[in-house]
């Protein structure tokens, strides 16, 4: 193997690697930018449920006053 063909060989790694690398990079940033919306997606989720639990114990609070009225009559 000559010289200029061992220099092609590196310079094509090198730019393997520099592929890599931004590949890499783009990877990190879409896993970043995801953990971000997982996060958000958490926190809207966890108050949805307190809303939902909010909304349950007023419709029971409810039924038990029906219940209660229904019982008084």
């Amino acid at each position: 193997m000559d010289h200029a063909d061992l220099l092609a060989q590196l310079r094509s790694l090198a730019a393997r690697v520099e592929q890599l690398a931004e590949r890499n990079r783009r990877l990190a940033e879409e896993n970043r930018s995801l953990r971000q919306q997982q996060e958000q997606l958490i926190g809207e989720r966890s108050a949805l449920l307190a809303k939902n639990e909010q909304a349950r114990a007023r419709v029971e609070a409810m039924i038990a006053r029906l219940k209660s009225l229904e019982q008084h009559t």
